[in-house]
């Protein structure tokens, strides 16, 4: 159970060793060390979640449009209800706000019935078309023109970024080990001793079993094993994110009508406090292009002056750009190849974070198609996560955790009101950040309005000395 950033990695042979560390490679190592594998983790960046996955929109779906049949169905429906459950228990922020599909002409109108009759195939049954005045009274600041809405009211929003977290960190202690910093180079084809070798950026992985989870790169590590069988195309997604006094004038997710090109652009509340507006969807070649255009900025402008005039009037905290891992085909590509004890994880898209812990599964399910036998499941503990949500209490509002610890009542990033012990504790957790970008996402801290101009100083400091003494802070973090 170790996390590993620099150095060589260990001579052991690994029973399954899970290339990606994001929202699906964590959720996949977590289903399988719960097998008492050996399980190794590697991610070529320094923290999980840092590619698509910390980009994500954010939303726990119930898969009522998803495509009646489908692989991506039957897994975004059982990954709703694995992460739900999880979510309790872990304490990752969720709030079943509701959503609102919104028909702007009549064309999109008359299309709602045959979109309630698909969330029914698709076991979701709880939907309903509201006419104009209801949808107005449920949502007063829409803008003008608003002729209807599908009301779905399971969908909710998540934090995407504890979750990938939360799984790692479960992994982890379970007695995974993550090796970051690491990437994955030539795959040797598996040898007469039975083992894949791996070339990465710190010395060679063996495993008996591989699994692809890379994302963006799936492709390519596919294509490493001599398979063609699926291309990732990034399709780049740009966000605004509006500052908390936008939050009350949106009161449930407001969603498009989706097309083939995916869910549109929406307008969402976010676990922070903030609303979003986005995304685009933009098919480019470069794997690497995350940042924003002021053509896209434009285009959401655009979009969000139809769906909520009121919105462009508030203060935007920060736009940002996301990549999902878009194929040629309609449906995730999970495909296991067991003369080969290989299982590819291609195509998953925005639904991957609700899916997640289904995907795992099916690929524990693959795995043993490829030879691997996982033996008996155990119960893992619940890591029990902080909670960075607004939904429920922070630690500066716990007069009960102050007390015990003045630290949590000591406010460094006041934007965001995170405190000294939030941040020493990230810093000294199972699985720690790499970064100040990973601190953000563990704590929100230089998140906020200011965007660190503020408290940027301090909360260096504090990372810097954490990292510079660690037996210091570990000593802290015990008091």
């Amino acid at each position: 159970m170790t996390v590993t950033t620099t150095g060589d990695l260990p001579g052991e042979v690994y029973d399954v060793a899970i290339i990606g560390a994001g929202v699906v490679g964590t959720a996949i190592a977590r289903e399988l060390a719960a097998h008492r594998l050996r399980i190794a983790l590697v991610e070529a960046s320094d923290d999980v979640g840092d590619g698509t996955s910390k980009a994500n929109t954010a939303i726990l779906h119930t898969g009522f449009d998803a495509t009646p049949g489908t692989l991506e169905a039957r897994l975004v429906r059982e990954g709703y209800r694995r992460l739900n459950t999880f979510a309790a228990e872990a304490g990752i922020p969720v709030e079943p706000l509701g959503a609102l599909l919104v028909a702007w002409d009549s064309e999109q109108l008359a299309a709602l019935p045959a979109l309630a009759e698909k969330a029914v195939r698709n076991d979701c049954h709880d939907t309903r078309i509201l006419d104009a005045d209801e949808v107005y009274a449920r949502e007063p600041h829409l803008g003008p023109g608003a002729l209807g809405a599908l009301e779905v009211p399971g969908e909710s929003i998540i934090c995407p970024w504890t979750t990938t977290l939360a799984y790692a960190t479960q992994a982890v202690r379970a007695g995974a080990d993550l090796h970051l910093n690491c990437t994955a180079g030539a795959i040797s084809p598996e040898g007469s001793d039975g083992h894949h070798e791996i070339a990465t950026s710190r010395g060679p992985l063996r495993a008996r079993h591989l699994v692809n989870a890379a994302g963006l790169h799936a492709d390519e590590i596919d294509r490493r094993l001599g398979h063609t069988e699926f291309s990732v195309t990034p399709r780049r997604g740009q966000l605004i994110v509006f500052d908390k006094f936008a939050r009350g004038l949106v009161g449930h997710i407001l969603l498009p009508v989706p097309t083939a090109r995916g869910k549109g652009v929406l307008v969402a509340p976010t676990v922070y406090g903030n609303v979003m507006l986005g995304p685009t969807a933009e098919d480019l070649d470069d794997k690497h292009a995350t940042g924003s255009s002021a053509a896209g900025l434009s285009l959401l402008r655009d979009k969000g002056a139809r769906i909520m005039p009121e919105l462009l009037d508030e203060e935007v905290t920060a736009v940002y750009a996301g990549l999902r891992a878009a194929t040629e085909h309609a449906d995730f590509q999970l495909r296991a190849h067991p003369e080969q004890r290989y299982v590819a994880v291609g195509g998953i898209r925005s639904t991957g974070l609700t899916a997640s812990m289904a995907i795992a599964a099916h690929v524990r399910d693959l795995l043993a198609d490829c030879g691997l036998d996982p033996g008996p499941a155990r119960e893992l503990e619940p890591p029990r996560m902080p909670n960075i949500g607004e939904a429920f209490p922070r630690p500066y509002q716990r007069a009960d955790l102050i007390a015990a610890d003045p630290a949590y009542g000591t406010v460094v990033c006041h934007c965001e009101r995170v405190t000294r012990g939030e941040i020493r504790d990230a810093l000294r957790a199972t699985v720690p950040p790499g970064s100040l970008d990973g601190l953000r996402r563990r704590t929100r801290a230089q998140g906020g309005r200011c965007q660190g101009f503020y408290c940027g100083a301090a909360v260096r400091a504090q990372f810097d000395e954490a990292r510079a003494n660690p037996a210091a802070a570990r000593a802290e973090a015990r008091r």
